[in-house]
């Protein structure tokens, strides 16, 4: 669940699936308000304009021929990016030229293909919904060190296309389909794991051989576990050694793991996908790591206390710096920096850090200078109290010692976007509010303040040349702007910008972002109002909302509120509301949740929709509905059970129902061990309250979900028949966690807004 989000804005995928709205409590106070001067809106009784719904789906929430996987090259001289048609999954791989100005397509997958349909196996399907993946065509794309060559992988079959000369090589195999390919630093070579083994090629295609041996049954080498995948966005399991001589590999066991089914009820003849599954308190994956010669041969495992830290959350193998592993304890409170001689596999402890609650996971780090001397951490379980308790950057020595704290006293840092060890800067992303995204320079040698590269009224993004010459600049503003503009650094010299092929939408939506105050503390939120609005009338409110850690919903990106605003044209308010838990407010903010993970978010959002509807008297409290997706599915049934008195209706897509049955490294990081905290357990397990249901609830799941399984829709229908409650619930047919069919989108968002406008009139 912690990578649903990862690739675009939360509000964005939120609309995209489902149509949400707050829940909670914490006021004694009902929600009625006398309003004797005001009219009462009708809600409109269409189903809405659907001709937006499905230019809506068709372009994938409009972001379909936006550039993607934005890559500039080291030395700075051409940005790559993958684009599609403005209605289409289909990639191509488009160049930037730096002196010119000029962009084309470099490569289509035609071109690579022959014309040939593209074919996907089961394993890199599943790999790519981890990734939150739906495109097709030419989907990713790697750079060799130098630029000079780029490696493309297509419909499992590999292809080096050399930037001088336009050469195409295919790199034939007796293997499997080819999963993670990667170029060797010097690029000479390239690994890829199939069926479980790494093989390695030669870039020119002349040989291929397989390094490791014995996978087989339960064991595979070279691939990332699931929760690694899932939970700890970790999708490599393979690491080059800078000289290309060596492989450090993971060896993964899931033998002793539950092997969850995955079943067509639509062709009950087909047999059913099978996946090892590690739900909370019971047996994980055993993982190792090993290092093996590029030719094959002998493995040197690596050793540290795997009884005491199973989990491996990163590994890094860079030059003049030893290879580093990050690893953590089963309840990720306790981690270490594992310095590894990699002739005998032997570790030694760099850094060590503990927090009561749970520590969180920086991808970014480490990052070693490039002559070793040190790396950059980012860490927020450093001690500071509440207020002064922002994520911090680091600058440690090459024996883990802290040389000095980087970022200013009270910065709110995100994380580490570069670092230029030349010019003894970092970049880093952080923002004056939890809205906002900005990016900065700092110095590592202090003595300066922060330079801000791009900022404003909404999230900023760059992605840099290894030499820090040249970085594009995305920018996502209030306004609707939405741009990816190539700059020279420094002086930060606009060159031009990334041509996107995205249809306009036929509104920018006008969200309100707020403060509402509930008991001392500052919420963020965001209103969005029917652009026929009225202030002499009031309006049933609908909130869009997640609640669960490790997102914000509310966010300074007028394009992520498009659904947003089509929702609320038909005659709602919708707003969406940040509670305590969730990222980007501090330490205390966010870890206030450990061992329950519904009664405070549930308090938080209840009584900020009661102080947002006292301070906006068009809101009527007294109709309030609630919806979400995932973990907001789950809090949407919670908050329609326990919270009748504020939420007259509540819409659950894909909820967890029982933490029992979700994965141990998301669950145990805020729940702990099922056994350590039954209590726990049972007041945010959706089968207790299920009793108590007493307003319309609308459950919606999609069959072939192998993230939040089918199984947690089943049983919380189950609970509420036996109890004798009235619900709805909409399966769907083979879909899983995404739902990035069109003509399902236009229909689900349709039946979604008509079940709001009946239970809320």
């Amino acid at each position: 669940m912690h990578t649903i989000w990862r690739w675009i804005s939360a509000a964005g995928l939120f609309a995209s699936l489902f149509v949400l709205v707050p829940g909670g409590c914490a006021s004694t106070q009902g929600g009625a308000k006398d309003t004797p001067a005001r009219g009462r809106g009708s809600i409109d009784a269409r189903a809405g304009d659907e001709a937006f719904l499905h230019a809506f789906a068709s372009t994938y929430r409009y972001t379909h021929g936006r550039p993607k996987a934005i890559t500039v090259t080291p030395a700075g001289d051409a940005v790559l990016y993958l684009r599609s048609g403005p209605r289409s999954f289909v990639q191509d791989l488009y160049v930037f030229d730096v002196a010119t100005g000029a962009q084309r397509v470099l490569l289509t997958a035609d071109q690579l293909l022959g014309g040939q349909d593209e074919q996907l196996t089961a394993e890199e399907l599943a790999r790519r919904e981890r990734m939150r993946m739906a495109s097709r065509g030419i989907a990713s794309f790697s750079l060799s060190e130098d630029g000079a060559r780029i490696l493309i992988p297509l419909s499992g079959r590999l292809f080096v296309y050399e930037r001088e000369g336009g050469k195409i090589t295919e790199i034939k195999s007796g293997g499997g389909f080819p999963i993670d390919p990667r170029f060797s630093r010097d690029g000479s070579l390239i690994a890829s794991v199939r069926d479980g083994e790494v093989y390695v090629a030669q870039t020119d295609g002349a040989r291929e051989w397989r390094v490791t041996s014995g996978a087989g049954g339960t064991v595979t080498h070279g691939l990332a576990e699931f929760v690694a995948q899932e939970e700890m966005s970790r999708f490599h399991g393979y690491w080059w050694s800078p000289d290309a001589r060596r492989i450090c590999y993971q060896r993964t066991d899931t033998a002793g793991l539950e092997t969850f089914y995955i079943a067509d009820p639509m062709n009950p003849a087909k047999e059913p996908d099978a996946w090892p599954y590690p739900r909370a308190g019971k047996q994980n994956a055993d993982v190792q790591l090993g290092i093996v010669p590029t030719e094959g041969g002998e493995t040197t495992w690596i050793s540290w206390d795997r009884q005491a830290f199973p989990y491996v959350a990163s590994v890094t193998w860079p030059k003049n710096a030893p290879l580093t592993v990050l690893v953590q304890n089963r309840t990720q409170t306790h981690q270490q920096l594992l310095a590894v001689d990699d002739r005998t596999g032997a570790t030694s402890v760099l850094l060590e850090e503990k927090d009561p609650a749970w520590i969180n996971i920086y991808e970014s780090c480490p990052k070693w200078l490039a002559d070793g001397s040190g790396f950059l951490w980012v860490t927020d379980s450093y001690g500071g109290g509440p207020g002064n308790d922002f994520p911090r950057l680091e600058l440690r020595r090459k024996d883990g010692s802290l040389d000095r704290v980087v970022t200013p006293e009270g910065f709110r840092l995100y994380d580490l976007l570069s670092l230029d060890s030349k010019g003894r800067a970092a970049y880093v992303s952080h923002g004056p509010a939890s809205p906002y995204t900005e990016v900065s320079r700092v110095s590592l040698d202090g003595g300066t303040e922060p330079v801000r590269l791009a900022g404003g009224q909404g999230q900023f993004g760059a992605v840099f040349a290894d030499n820090h010459s040249v970085y594009v600049e995305s920018a996502m503003t209030l306004s609707g702007e939405v741009s990816w503009t190539v700059k020279r650094e420094p002086g930060r010299t606009a060159i031009g910008r990334l041509t996107s092929a995205a249809e306009t939408p036929p509104f920018i939506p006008k969200p309100q972002l707020t403060t509402v105050e509930v008991s001392g503390r500052e919420h963020h939120a965001a209103i969005i109002r029917p652009r026929s609005f009225s202030r002499s009338k009031t309006y049933p409110v609908v909130a869009m909302l997640y609640t669960g850690p490790g997102v914000t919903t509310v966010n300074a990106n007028a394009m992520g509120y498009l659904l947003h605003q089509w929702l609320a044209d038909q005659g709602f308010i919708v707003v969406a509301i940040d509670n305590r838990g969730t990222p980007r407010r501090g330490r205390a903010w966010e870890r206030v949740i450990k061992n329950n993970l519904i009664d405070i978010a549930l308090d938080d959002q209840a009584a900020c929709i009661l102080a947002l509807g006292a301070a906006h008297p068009e809101m009527d409290t007294r109709r309030v509905g609630v919806s979400g997706w995932s973990f907001g599915g789950y809090f949407a049934a919670m908050a329609a059970m326990r919270r009748p008195d504020i939420f007259r209706c509540g819409v659950a897509g894909a909820p967890v129902c029982a933490w029992e049955d979700y994965d141990t490294h998301y669950t145990e990081r805020y729940m702990g061990l099922p056994q350590d905290n039954p209590s726990g357990y049972a007041a945010s397990n959706v089968l207790t309250y299920c009793k108590d249901l007493t307003v319309p609830l609308l459950i919606i799941h999609g069959t072939a979900d192998d993230n939040v399984y089918f199984m947690h829709s089943l049983k919380m229908t189950e609970a509420l028949f036996r109890a004798g409650k009235k619900f709805e619930f909409l399966p769907l047919a083979g879909l899983t966690h995404m739902v990035p069919d069109p003509a399902v989108t236009v229909r689900l968002q349709s039946r979604i807004a008509s079940f709001l406008r009946e239970n809320l009139r």
